[in-house]
């Protein structure tokens, strides 16, 4: 009898775990009277420097990663050319985005390895970012979904963390600090 109650144990413990990959979400409304109000333009706007990694399932770091972008606003579109360099794993060696401003106040971006437009939503101190791409893993591709989130600390400085889903499932997640470089 006790092998049958841990067996059921377990088997409801993995369950919420399942639901709770699952279910990592951001709620933007919370950070609308958040100061200081992030302004992607501006803190776009010339030099950036990026450190990143990305971590499986499992938590485990499988890319390290330094990004120089370049920003640049010129007739409402903001462009930003990215530069990577990784110590761990590999990735792109360069992404160019650009990114339009709705009039309703959303945004609009694209860049070449990106399937469609994300869309950006502005939120006081955060923005988000939601995509959908074929991300290249080893020998395979994957048709995944970014839901990609900055918040800002200050005019100089932001921390990004992107959830990529497959089927609704967080398979990794990606944490990147941002500063202005003078």
């Amino acid at each position: 009898m006790k092998f049958i109650q841990r067996t059921v144990l377990v088997g409801l413990l993995s369950c919420l775990t399942l639901v709770a990959g699952c279910s990592t979400s951001v709620d933007g409304n919370t950070y609308k009277q958040v100061s200081p109000t992030f302004n992607i333009e501006e803190f776009f706007a010339g030099n950036v420097r990026a450190w990143g990694i990305v971590q499986n399932r499992s938590g485990e770091v499988v890319q390290r990663f330094v990004v120089d972008i370049e920003g640049k606003n010129e007739g409402g579109t903001l462009t930003l050319d990215e530069t990577f360099t990784y110590g761990v794993g590999e990735g792109p060696k360069t992404r160019t985005w650009k990114i339009v401003k709705q009039a309703d106040g959303t945004y609009v971006g694209n860049a070449g390895d990106i399937d469609g437009p994300a869309t950006g939503t502005s939120y006081g101190n955060a923005f988000n970012f939601h995509y959908n791409m074929d991300l290249p893993v080893d020998d395979t591709t994957y048709a995944v979904t970014f839901d990609d989130w900055f918040w800002a600390f200050d005019d100089s400085a932001m921390m990004n963390r992107s959830y990529i889903r497959k089927f609704g499932v967080v398979m990794a997640e990606v944490t990147i600090f941002m500063q202005k470089q003078s």
